[in-house]
């Protein structure tokens, strides 16, 4: 029972990390980028919910987990066959990675907000190649 009290304790993150496993088993490469975008974007308007919200435990799981994501999309990267493409979203995601850190130790929510904007707008980008090679 304790696994199960473990798992009852918040059905809504646990039904959220089965669906991202599930998501993530299909081992298409291209979805995949696209979760880590969504996971992205959400971890950080989740950590500018929490620091409008002074939970800075949160905001710091958040920024952390944000951290951890853009480093994955930038090891991802194949810099032989993509080129100028692959050397533009390495800035992009270390400069990304760099304003999150710097707005990690402020009590302003925007600067979370603009980098899920600023990930959201790469996101779509993305998916629209999907969609156009498709």
């Amino acid at each position: 029972m304790r696994y199960a009290s473990a798992l009852a304790a918040n059905p809504a993150d646990t039904y959220r990390q089965i669906d991202i496993v599930g998501r993530a088993a299909g081992g298409d490469p291209h979805a995949l980028v696209g979760l880590l975008y969504e996971e992205g974007i959400a971890a950080l308007r989740t950590a500018a919910w929490a620091v409008e919200r002074r939970n800075y435990s949160v905001r710091g799981e958040r920024v952390a987990r944000a951290t951890a994501i853009l480093f994955a999309l930038e090891a991802g990267l194949d810099f032989d066959k993509g080129g100028e493409v692959a050397r533009t979203l390495a800035t992009f995601y270390h400069g990304l990675r760099g304003e999150i850190l710097q707005a990690a130790t402020g009590t302003d929510p925007a600067p979370f907000r603009e980098a899920a904007n600023s990930l959201d707008e790469i996101a779509r980008a993305w998916s629209s190649l999907k969609a156009s090679v498709a």
